[in-house]
């Protein structure tokens, strides 16, 4: 017996791999010393501040998988994947610098893999990481036909005194909320319950309030908001930054917030998006249920000093970029208080 009689196809890892290669190597600047596909990733340091922090994230996409492999169409969660841990590690000042995934699958499709990878590489280069390695795994068994599990490391740095981690968020600070695209890739298991189980609707399904299939709309991509809070985070304006990802706008405030700060949100202060509506409206989920999975249309928070929200929003509106004041920070114990507007 031979190992592909076992289910794994060796030949097939290394046509994959081989495609990696030369997506990986359109993401690389001078610090990348070596080729993807040696025991581990080269790059060099040199010429960060002594004071340079290491900030590192781990990360996934979730059940948005399921979406993707539903509709054949893969790039898509490549980058909400990267999106997702540049936006992790921004959140504390950190820009990044290199990027490592993890793909896991039952057979090997090199077609599947490369367009996986050229979502990383095309989101790596935008925002200036490099793609310095991973691992893509054939495991027979493991997984049903045709998915995959995906997950995703970063490295980013930032100079020890800018680093962001809300130590200096007071009562009176502003709390600011910039637009979600939909979803991202937190709470696809609520929303695949609801919709495709519980309401019966189809992927293929074109929904008139959405403006669009329900695929496309499960499938919008993971925003990346480095390109908007670099130039803030540049100048010091920034107290604390909240991605809102799993755990949606109730439990991730409460992870900047220092004691005896609590985040009043005032509910009603921006638009939710459709796509939340129609969840909530379909599956009858609580409101409160909504609150704590779902980003309701706010990817993230930004904390900002009273005498510096003018100066924040005006750079916002100088690079068209939509905002509300959806709250501010008050006297309590750390964690989220909802208002009505």
């Amino acid at each position: 017996m031979r190992y592909r009689d076992a289910g794994v196809d060796i030949d097939a890892a290394s046509r994959a791999k081989a495609r990696i290669k030369r997506l990986a190597r359109q993401t690389f600047n001078p610090r990348v010393l070596r080729e993807v596909g040696a025991f581990g990733g080269f790059f060099a340091l040199g010429g960060l501040p002594r004071d340079a922090v290491l900030v590192a994230s781990v990360d996934g996409v979730g059940t948005k998988l399921k979406i993707a492999f539903a509709l054949g169409r893969h790039s898509t969660v490549g980058a909400d994947l990267v999106h997702h841990c540049v936006n992790d590690i921004a959140v504390h000042g950190a820009a990044p610098l290199f990027f490592l995934d993890y793909l896991a699958t039952g057979k090997l499709h090199p077609d599947v893999i490369a367009e996986v990878v050229k979502g990383m590489a095309r989101a790596c280069r935008a925002v200036g990481c490099a793609l310095i390695g991973g691992e893509t795994a054939e495991m027979p068994g493991f997984y049903p036909p045709g998915e995959y599990d995906l997950a995703g490391s970063i490295v980013g740095w930032v100079r020890r005194r800018q680093i962001v981690d809300g130590s200096r968020i007071r009562p009176g600070d502003v709390i600011l909320g910039l637009p979600s695209l939909g979803l991202h890739t937190n709470g696809y298991s609520l929303a695949r319950k609801v919709l495709l189980e519980q309401a019966g609707m189809k992927l293929a399904d074109r929904v008139p309030e959405l403006g669009q299939k329900l695929g496309d709309e499960l499938l919008r991509p993971h925003r990346c908001y480095w390109p908007v809070l670099e130039p803030l985070l540049r100048k010091g304006w920034l107290k604390g930054l909240v991605h809102v990802t799993g755990g949606g706008l109730t439990d991730n405030p409460p992870r900047i917030l220092p004691p005896g700060c609590t985040a009043e949100i005032r509910l009603g202060s921006w638009p939710v998006l459709p796509i939340f509506e129609l969840i909530q409206r379909a599956g009858r989920v609580p409101e409160r249920d909504c609150l704590r999975t779902f980003n309701m249309g706010i990817g993230m928070m930004l904390v900002v000093a009273g005498r510096e929200a003018e100066r924040v929003t005006a750079l916002l509106k100088s690079k068209r970029e939509k905002f509300w004041t959806i709250g501010h920070i008050v006297k309590g114990k750390p964690g989220v208080r909802y208002v009505q507007a």
